[in-house]
């Protein structure tokens, strides 16, 4: 029965939402190796909110909890985005590593007189791993009537890696410009190999820094606001209310979510080098510094007073 709610309900989702918007979440979650259709994620998702918000209101009633836990099924959301984006750099990552010999080894095909695509349908056909799976959906493209120049663009695109969607525009430039593309191959092969390993050792060298962000983001500055929103609480129990006592943890919140976004771009910088890519880490940021503050501003003063 449950799964036939789901089902039914995917069939909605498939006939409301445009399938511009359904292709776009199918493409994140394939993205992040979940190979479930966007509409059945999302009913699964919508169930999931729907019971867990029924259950946390029969908790409330039951237990006296406070009303705002109503909000964590909502965390369904930053907690797939975060999923999806630590995928998304394995994957990346695994991907930059066999690169250099998934490139030498077409090189070396191509020497042996395959032709392109001969070459990488042999390859597709023996190889494992996200490069091999991206070649294999590139072939299939291509027989399916996708012009050549396209799949291969759109390959090193979905690679999600500046360094190899690089190196692959440089192939395909080299192969219109009928040039010994075994020979291109080969070259953009080592430099491939050079340029991942600067890569690493920039990435070791910057960690310390990154980790001291993440811990201000994530655990110091929402323990110091959620304390603050405590300290609010206590001078209102003993009826001292002020204009800053009241508005002191709304702005805490809204000094909260400002920090994490700033750090998520910050983190991006020294990592990548690549300020947009501080868009995919502001949304974990926000949610999980979110998440402590509520903690210690829901059960700090039980925690810190003994009321448990």
């Amino acid at each position: 029965m449950k799964f036939k709610i789901i089902n039914d309900l995917a069939l909605t989702l498939d006939n409301i939402v445009p399938d511009e918007y359904l292709s776009k979440f199918q493409e994140f979650l394939l993205s992040g190796a979940i190979f479930t259709d966007a509409s059945i994620m999302l009913a699964m998702l919508i169930i999931f909110i729907l019971l867990g918000e029924i259950f946390l209101t029969l908790a409330v009633v039951a237990l006296g909890l406070p009303a705002s836990v109503l909000i964590l099924p909502l965390f369904i959301f930053p907690g797939l985005f975060t999923y999806v984006v630590i995928q998304q750099e394995r994957r990346a990552q695994e991907i930059e590593k066999t690169a250099p010999d998934f490139l030498r080894q077409l090189s070396s095909m191509l020497q042996v007189g395959l032709s392109f695509e001969n070459a990488m349908e042999d390859m597709s056909q023996y190889g494992r791993g996200p490069m091999y799976d991206e070649m294999r959906r590139a072939i299939i493209e291509i027989r399916m009537g996708r012009n050549f120049d396209d799949a291969w663009r759109a390959m090193s695109r979905r690679l999600k890696s500046r360094e190899l969607e690089r190196v692959f525009g440089i192939i395909l430039d080299g192969r219109k410009s009928g040039s010994s593309i075994s020979n291109v191959i080969s070259d953009v092969a080592d430099d491939l190999r050079d340029l991942l390993a600067l890569k690493r050792e920039r990435k070791s060298a910057v960690m310390m820094s990154v980790m001291f962000l993440l811990i201000s983001a994530v655990v110091a500055t929402p323990f110091a606001i959620g304390m603050v929103s405590v300290y609010s609480g206590f001078m209102q129990s003993y009826g001292m209310e002020s204009q800053i006592i009241l508005t002191a943890p709304l702005a805490g919140e809204i000094y909260l979510i400002i920090h994490s976004v700033i750090v998520a771009f910050i983190m991006a910088i020294i990592m990548y080098g690549d300020v947009k890519k501080g868009v995919k880490f502001s949304l974990p940021l926000a949610a999980a510094s979110f998440a402590i503050f509520y903690l210690i501003s829901t059960f700090g003063a039980s925690i810190f007073m003994g009321g448990f």
